[in-house]
């Protein structure tokens, strides 16, 4: 690529990270947040969106691949024991946390300071996690992803797709609720999925996960344009959250710092063992049809079911409890 294309390439991917930003204040990108909602409500439309923008990557390789666009692709690794482990932690790390590293951004966006440590602790956790673990070297995978190598027909299937997701809703709606039907959390989500396939055939595969981990372990090549990056992401999550009128500076509490930063550090550790963070698995590894993203993802959203039906018997106990003991007194 000539350095007039890559320039070219690099501001596409920052109107893009900016976008996805915004789009993360409406999406439903947040795994603690989609599994929740799957409890409480018996609904599983931001699972079901995840799943969209999962779809709308690996259709869009499938694309890519056709015009020959194709970029190189991050390695996929195989399936271990420490895969488990690492969705494990990544789940408990995002309960504690109160939400995923794409929920974080989001609630940072509106304001929520003590946010801005889960990212230092993610740092913290990659930074820590082989001297506490010492896993053996991730085993990478020599064969291509099965996405690719697929009938051409699937390239024509998902381009139809595209266009009917496009013109349904210009066919059904008033013009005047287009705009609140893009960002509805199903539709902004599936916004996050084409952003990043598009930063991912501009630019290369980016996320701010990537970029502490990267740092962590000294390895963190082309830094100025990544923290660039990720400062775009910042920014569009700030003004979406403006826009939302989510927008409320809150100062941390101490509760809240400590459980930012314990988070954080849990899924930097889990991120390291799997490998691969809740973004990665959404976006890279699980719609290159990797079972080891399929298995880390699932073992992640059942560790967070579990922790949050924990809590809900918890505190169903401890009211239960307290109504005994004012009876009692009475």
């Amino acid at each position: 690529m000539t350095p007039s294309l890559a320039a070219v390439g690099f501001v596409v991917a920052l109107c893009c990270v900016a976008l996805m930003g915004y789009a993360i204040q409406r999406g439903a990108t947040c795994t603690v947040a989609a599994v929740d909602e799957l409890l409480a409500k018996g609904s599983a439309r931001r699972l079901l969106g995840m799943a969209e923008a999962s779809l709308w990557v690996a259709g869009g390789l499938v694309v890519a691949e056709a015009l020959g666009m194709l970029p190189a692709m991050p390695p996929g690794f195989a399936l271990s024991r420490w895969t488990l482990a690492g969705g494990m932690l990544l789940g408990l790390g995002a309960w504690l946390n109160g939400a995923c590293v794409f929920g974080a951004i989001a609630r940072l966006g509106s304001g929520e300071w003590a946010y801005a440590l889960t990212p230092l602790g993610y740092y913290l956790g990659c930074l820590t996690v082989r001297a506490l673990f010492a896993p053996a070297p991730p085993l990478r995978l020599a064969e291509p992803s099965p996405l690719f190598g697929m009938p051409a027909a699937l390239a024509v299937l998902f381009i139809g797709f595209v266009g009917w997701r496009i013109a349904r809703p210009l066919i059904e709606l008033d013009p005047r609720a287009w705009a609140a039907r893009l960002w509805s959390p199903h539709a902004a989500t599936t916004v996050i999925g084409v952003t990043f396939l598009v930063t991912l055939l501009a630019a290369g595969a980016w996320a701010y996960t990537d970029l502490l981990a990267d740092l962590a372990r000294g390895m963190a090549g082309a830094l100025a344009r990544r923290v660039a990056l990720f400062g775009a992401l910042l920014a569009g999550a700030a003004w979406g959250g403006w826009t939302a009128g989510r927008w409320k500076a809150r100062a941390p509490t101490v509760a809240q710092t400590a459980r930012c930063l314990a988070g954080g550090a849990l899924m930097g550790w889990g991120t390291l063992l799997i490998p691969g963070s809740n973004d990665g698995l959404i976006l890279v590894g699980m719609p290159l049809l990797r079972p080891y993203a399929w298995a880390a993802f699932a073992t992640m959203g059942l560790t967070i079911a579990a922790a949050l039906q924990l809590r809900r018997l918890l505190q169903s106990s401890h009211f239960h409890h307290g109504l005994g003991s004012r009876d009692g007194a009475a």
